[in-house]
């Protein structure tokens, strides 16, 4: 029975697209493969994911680049990535979910557990993540951000955000003064899927002040952060 949902699987390996394929298809998934990143956004032109599992390691053009390139347009913003990688560290995972990316599952991959990752991601999808605000554009001074744009501008001068740093962003102004605990920003930004650490947290605090500037968010010690302006 189809489930309705389309998947596109990126990876030079053919033994490992074969393998995703194989399963995905058992659970009523339509996938599509691709062997590099080029292949990848000429089909996700014409298929329209609602999920892109992508390799890190790819010869040519690496799947951050991939993401990237698919974040950069409008028609994407809200496709699922999720990374393919053999490599665990801490560096790694944070520079794929700050190129866009919405989770990472490590080689050798497990069907039991791509299983549950892809339906936890398409539960995501299906439901709010509880970050919206009542306004398409909300103006704090000096900052502006359109949230169905996913735009961010200071003195009419354009920020450009990643994926993450715009949502961690749109959860902190949504509610101004509100003090928001690390767990509470895990569970609507990362989701209480995707395992990352306080550090993810710290580091997207201090890329976004570099970019908005040291005005807008606050450190609560030991607490969490809130959204001034």
């Amino acid at each position: 029975m189809s489930t309705g949902y389309k998947i596109l699987v990126v990876d030079d390996e053919e033994d490992i697209l074969e393998i995703l394929r194989y399963n995905l298809e058992k659970e009523g998934y339509e996938v599509r493969l691709a062997n590099d990143g080029i292949a990848a956004l000429s089909i996700a032109e014409t298929f329209n994911p609602d999920l892109i599992i992508l390799d890190i390691m790819m010869p040519g053009m690496d799947g951050i680049e991939v993401c990237q390139k698919l974040r950069s347009e409008v028609r994407f913003k809200d496709t699922l990535i999720a990374f393919l990688t053999a490599r665990s560290e801490a560096f790694t995972q944070i520079t794929a979910l700050d190129s866009g990316g919405d989770d990472f599952i490590n080689k050798p991959i497990k069907p039991n557990v791509l299983k549950s990752r892809i339906n936890a991601l398409l539960r995501r999808k299906a439901h709010s993540s509880g970050m919206e605000t009542s306004n398409i554009i909300n103006i704090f001074g000096e900052l502006e951000i359109d949230y169905e744009q996913f735009k961010v501008s200071i003195r009419n001068r354009d920020v450009g955000l990643a994926k993450k740093e715009f949502e961690l962003l749109a959860l902190l102004s949504s509610k101004p003064g509100k003090v928001f605990k690390r767990a509470e920003i895990l569970a609507k930004v990362w989701g209480n899927d995707v395992i990352v650490g306080d550090r993810t947290i710290d580091v997207h605090i201090r890329k976004l002040r570099e970019k908005i500037g040291e005005d807008y968010i606050f450190t609560m010690k030991g607490v969490g952060y809130k959204f001034e302006f």
